[in-house]
């Protein structure tokens, strides 16, 4: 049987690239349909991929840590009797050639204790698209060979400016490259080539059989960069030595990061939000004393009582129907706007990979105690980092409970495309005055971020003004709860 390819599936909301953090299978391993084969991690969250085919996984595409586009090949299982190098001549052949193509690919990267890390890892980040990982080619014919530099300069972006910098790291090799066919076999390397603004007839070729590898054009790539660096900042950079960055008085370059998945996602969301939202503020602050002696007393013996999180939460669901504009969106062109028979809340969670935003569908027809375990819950796996990427979308209204980090207040970014967002800060003991009179109560900061496109001041401070009643006077309205 042949050989079925497994291509990365759209992982949710149109997502293009995931992240390969663990291998679940081996090459010669016998998987079954829906048998996880990896862990993946999407712009939301990491998951488990499963496979759509059984039998003998053949070849494994992708590196623990390395980027793959949707569409792109993950692995290639045969029939059960099939094993990595078995199978047929034919099946043999095609397996040694994407063998061959892998150690190509691997040719000339650093090792793995090396400071700078493999040429394989985090393939893509910053392109603005990622590099497929694909098959080899069969051996071009004498005539491909000929026509293979055209194509090259085809794919390449113009070569004038990018030779320079490849020029001046070894410029009799390059010369010498320049001269002859361009050794580049693979696609993949082609198009990041592209990509990356190098021109393939530059790179001096480190694979085992004269071609040109992943890392020979990320070399290039970054003496690119590092040559169009200089230039921009040499009159500032004259007196500077090493790398030294100008403008920073003395200060060198200890390190730089790519982005991870979400952290991209993030910069994203909250750019547009910021670039596109005409963003007010709120806040007040309200005493939380009242609420803070009762809230023990909400539930049976032996029964935990609902967090204060999950009670401002209810608060906050109740002022929403009485002001349901700030739980609408927007169209995208800003000339409609949207409102729904219920709220989606989202809880804004912190978690080792950042910051994520789990959703409590149609949250305003929960009870106060099955929204408690809702939101402990969801806030919970959320912090794993391993919620299913649909249970990240979808809210209309988002609450931020800051407190948490010790904060008082915060002047929060709203999750676009919902057009407001509720922060409180840390409840706090605070000298407060009583009747004339000062004495000691339990204080927190509560802020709302709208979009002044949908509404004014007014409407926003009598939505504040709601919850705060709900918050200070909670046995008014505990037959709701």
């Amino acid at each position: 049987m042949a050989a079925q390819v497994f291509l990365l599936p759209d992982l949710g909301e149109g997502l293009t690239e995931a992240v390969i953090v663990r291998w679940l299978v081996s090459v010669g391993d016998t998987i079954a349909i829906d048998q996880a084969i990896a862990e993946v991690e999407t712009a939301k969250s990491i998951v488990e991929l499963p496979s759509p085919y059984a039998g003998t996984v053949l070849a494994l595409h992708g590196e623990e840590g390395e980027a793959v586009a949707t569409g792109s090949p993950v692995l290639e299982v045969g029939a059960d009797g099939d094993v990595a190098g078995g199978g047929g001549d034919g099946a043999a052949a095609d397996r040694t050639e994407a063998e061959a193509y892998r150690v190509e690919e691997r040719a000339g990267a650093q090792p793995a204790d090396s400071d700078s890390g493999s040429g394989n890892v985090l393939i893509g980040y910053g392109t603005g698209s990622v590099a497929a990982k694909g098959r080899r080619k069969r051996k071009p014919s004498p005539r491909h060979e000929a026509v293979a530099p055209v194509e090259a300069q085809r794919l390449a972006q113009p070569a004038a400016a990018h030779a320079t910098a490849s020029q001046a790291a070894a410029p009799q090799a390059a010369e010498e490259h320049r001269a002859g066919p361009v050794a580049v076999r693979s696609p993949i390397v082609r198009r990041l080539a592209k990509e990356l603004g190098v021109d393939p007839r530059a790179v001096v070729a480190t694979g085992a059989d004269g071609a040109v590898t992943r890392t020979d054009v990320l070399k290039a790539a970054e003496a690119l960069s590092a040559s169009a660096a200089r230039a921009e900042l040499a009159p500032a950079a004259a007196a500077a030595s090493g790398d030294e960055i100008a403008g920073l008085h003395g200060l060198h370059l200890a390190s730089s990061e790519k982005l991870s998945p979400l952290r991209k996602a993030v910069s994203a969301k909250m750019s547009r939000s910021r670039s596109e939202i005409p963003e007010a503020t709120v806040w007040v602050d309200v005493d939380f004393t009242e609420l803070w002696r009762l809230r023990p007393q909400m539930a049976a013996e032996g029964e935990r009582p609902p967090s204060v999180t999950t009670l401002v939460a209810r608060f906050v669901l109740l002022a929403l129907q009485e002001y349901p504009l700030l739980a609408s969106r927007l169209s995208d062109d800003g000339t409609e706007l949207m409102s729904f028979d219920g709220i989606n809340l989202g809880i804004a969670v912190d978690s080792e990979r950042g910051l994520s935003v789990p959703v409590l569908p149609r949250a305003s027809e929960l009870s106060i105690a099955e929204l408690d375990t809702a939101l402990r819950e969801v806030s919970a796996e959320a912090r794993t980092g391993r919620l299913a990427p649909a249970r990240l979308s979808g809210s209309t209204f988002t609450f931020n409970n800051y407190g948490g980090f010790g904060v008082d207040g915060s002047a929060a970014i709203i999750n676009h495309p919902e057009v407001a967002i509720l922060g409180m800060g840390r409840v706090i003991e605070r000298p407060w005055v009583v009747e004339g009179e000062i004495v000691v109560r339990r204080i927190a900061q509560i802020s709302l971020a709208f979009d002044h496109r949908v509404c004014d001041g007014g409407y926003a401070a009598g939505f504040i003004g709601s919850l705060v009643e709900k918050i200070e006077h909670p046995l008014r309205v505990y037959s709701r709860l």
